[in-house]
């Protein structure tokens, strides 16, 4: 595809040329793309009446190696047009929108990024990752911003019920101390959407002078992937009014989900004889139950 052509006008013009078969998909793309986007490829071949082959020759018909390469380029166009029509206050919202439509459109907005991040994460990438994390001596969970630091420390709780020895570090001395500490067998897992704050990537150059496992989730291209040794890429729409919004958020907890249940699959039944005792505990001290009684704080009248 043309860099200075749109996709959109790229499948108009392939329609065009197409074999009925992929005219029909190509016809789908153009009705409704947001749709397209949040579907799974079985279900767009079967709406069209074609093969997920086909569907996967369509693809390379607009220039693209596979599916996960055009349901990028397809969500990119998609978020560059919400954000010229969209207000300051979300990029698909309008400032005349009803409170039902800014309902509707922000959460159709959150699932279609969920539902797109299994065509974006790598599944050797995400292998490689959990068997480094699951082995590791150490595991320090580092990151840059008010979101990220949360998203640190829910990986850490994760990894820590698992039975691993990890760490969440918010601040940048803590951070350095963590990473001077590193040594092989270690992994550093260094959180951040933007992907450019030089005090992150400092830490993240530390430890790896020390020889530690560097694994980055963040969007692909940035300085962090650049200097990372896995790289857990997500590319999310940017939000209208800061640079982590709601989509990213989710998106990154979403694939630090994946990523623990794939570690605790490595680590195997340990793991999950762990997570039940650790309930059991948490249900018995009435914690993380719905039938313990209050506390009476009341102070008995004479």
């Amino acid at each position: 595809m043309s860099k200075s052509k749109g996709l959109m006008a790229a499948i108009a013009e392939a329609q065009q040329k197409a074999p009925a078969a992929r005219r029909a998909i190509f016809a789908l793309m153009l009705a409704d793309p947001e749709r397209v986007l949040d579907e799974s490829f079985e279900v767009l071949a079967a709406r069209s009446g074609a093969s997920v082959p086909t569907i996967m020759r369509a693809c390379r018909d607009l220039g693209f190696a596979g599916l996960r390469e055009f349901k990028l380029a397809l969500a990119q166009e998609m978020a560059h047009q919400e954000a010229l029509g969209g207000s300051p206050l979300h990029r698909r919202v309008q400032l005349q929108d009803t409170t039902e439509q800014v309902a509707h459109k922000i959460t159709r907005g959150a699932a279609g990024t969920i539902a797109g991040l299994s065509s974006q994460l790598d599944a050797q990438a995400l292998d490689a990752a959990a068997h480094a994390i699951a082995h590791a001596t150490r595991i320090d969970a580092l990151a840059a911003g008010a979101t990220s630091n949360f998203m640190a420390a829910d990986l850490h709780a994760r990894l820590f019920r698992l039975g691993l020895v990890s760490n969440a570090w918010s601040d940048f001395h803590s951070q350095l101390l963590a990473a001077a500490t590193q040594g092989p067998g270690g992994v550093v897992v260094a959180i951040s959407h933007v992907g450019g704050m030089p005090l992150l990537l400092e830490a993240v150059a530390v430890a790896r002078a020390q020889g530690a496992t560097v694994i980055a989730l963040t969007q692909p291209g940035t300085k962090l992937a650049a200097n990372a040794d896995i790289v857990l890429g997500l590319k999310v729409p940017e939000d209208a009014v800061m640079h982590v919004g709601t989509e990213a958020y989710l998106a990154h907890l979403t694939a630090i989900e994946v990523l623990t249940v794939l570690i605790a699959k490595v680590i195997g039944e340990p793991a999950v004889y762990r997570l039940q005792s650790v309930r059991e505990v948490l249900q018995r001290h009435g914690i993380d139950t719905h039938d313990h009684p209050l506390l009476n704080w009341q102070v008995p009248h004479e």
